[in-house]
């Protein structure tokens, strides 16, 4: 048996920051460029993302930075740490990627690191990764999450044409969180206040009156709401799997390390518990 190849090393990219801006009280944009730039493309999808590698404080690794390099030299507890963030905007023509970070005050990594860049600041990343663009065969979209999915969506708001069915919803923490959008299609803007991340989400789609035709939904933010919809879509309502892009970002109650962790299990537990419904479904259709 011929042996399998293996898995192609994956290149870390180093960028350096260009410039930085608070858009929102809770969002900080920061613009990456550099010759560090020159293989990195994103042009293809509207949800493209990149792993973010923080090392520990003290830690310096050698150059070239090499991570299998590092994973076969440093203790693991030295190894890079990554976070997942979607990329706002790419310019192939001045080699300017753009990453917006939620802001939580001190807490978490990547957060605190965007809140004291400086220009000039070297960030290392991977990717990009990504699946997604809104379809234009099909007859309208539909759009939905939270802060963590607002890149994305704001992204693919500003590849449709004039004239482009879409019902897109944002749920933010307030009015002050709402941010600007250069589009030709209006979002509905949900403020959760004090309410559960989600909630507001939940209600809006569920009343939404779904247009007739072929929908292509993007669907992804905190996993319990993602979940709830997940089903609303998939069992209630029979939409072909490869008609959703729809997955969790993150947990709440889990930093990103715990939630990539537990995510495939819970996955495939939702999968499962959604299998079981269609098949009751369909059989409940056939009796009928």
């Amino acid at each position: 048996m011929a042996e399998r190849p293996g898995r192609k090393p994956r290149k870390p990219h180093t960028a350096h920051v260009i410039r930085t801006e608070r858009l929102t009280p809770h969002v900080q944009r920061v613009v990456l460029g550099g010759d560090g730039l020159a293989e990195f493309a994103a042009d293809t999808c509207t949800d493209h993302y990149v792993k973010l590698l923080f090392g520990p404080e003290g830690v310096s690794y050698p150059e070239p930075f090499d991570m299998d390099r590092i994973r076969a030299e440093f203790p693991r507890e030295q190894w890079p740490v990554t976070r997942t963030y979607t990329v706002r905007a790419w310019d192939p023509v001045h080699r300017e990627m753009t990453v917006d970070f939620v802001l939580h005050g001190d807490q978490g990594l990547a957060g605190p690191w965007a809140l004291n860049a400086r220009p000039g600041d070297t960030l290392r990343f991977l990717g990009p990764g990504g699946a997604y663009a809104p379809d234009p065969a099909a007859d309208w979209h539909l759009l939905a999450g939270d802060e963590s999915a607002l890149p994305a969506i704001a992204r693919a708001l500003e590849t449709l044409p004039a004239g482009a069915r879409v019902h897109a919803f944002v749920e933010v923490a307030g009015p002050e969180e709402e941010q600007k959008i250069d589009s030709r299609v209006d979002v509905v803007w949900l403020h959760r206040g004090t309410r559960p991340v989600g909630e507001a989400l939940l209600d809006a789609v569920h009343a939404l009156r779904f247009p007739e035709g072929r929908m292509h939904a993007f669907v992804h933010g905190e996993a319990h709401f993602v979940k709830q919809l997940r089903r609303l879509l998939r069992v209630d309502l029979a939409v072909p799997r490869e008609d959703l892009s729809i997955s969790g970002y993150w947990r709440v109650g889990h930093n990103e390390d715990g939630w990539q962790a537990s995510k495939r299990e819970w996955n495939a537990r939702i999968e499962e518990e959604q299998e079981r419904r269609e098949a009751e479904r369909a059989g409940g259709v056939a009796a009928a």
